[in-house]
């Protein structure tokens, strides 16, 4: 029902901005919360931005709130993470995953892309 593929990684420097893009290809009549997730190398994947199916509910890790907005256009079948004010700590794997329900903790996300990278220069 739910196959997600990200998009929109890739190298910048520090204090400049990506979009994500996280497309379910699937068409389905299911609703999700989604959420994004992020893995820098050695370290455990993190909680990064969670919305809810109607985009009425959000939440964002503390390291992210104030640069980071996720929204989701449920027409293109698309959730988005605009990232602003990079800094080299937010380098990671990027991917974005569905929950039945709103959580934090990626144990609770059935469904997961492959995920994109971001880097950012200092």
């Amino acid at each position: 029902q739910v196959q997600l593929v990200e998009s929109g990684g890739g190298l910048v420097q520090t204090g400049g901005s990506l979009r994500l893009s996280c497309a379910n290809a699937r068409r389905t009549s299911s609703t999700y919360v989604t959420g994004w997730f992020r893995q820098a190398p050695g370290k455990e994947r993190e909680f990064v931005a969670r919305i809810s199916w109607s985009g009425a509910t959000t939440a964002y890790a503390d390291s992210v709130k104030g640069r980071f907005t996720i929204s989701r256009d449920n027409a293109k079948n698309t959730v988005y993470l605009q990232m602003n004010s990079l800094q080299p700590e937010d380098t990671a794997r990027y991917y974005c995953a569905a929950a039945p329900f709103h959580s934090d903790d990626a144990g609770r996300y059935n469904y997961w892309g492959q995920g994109t990278q971001v880097t950012v220069s200092s």
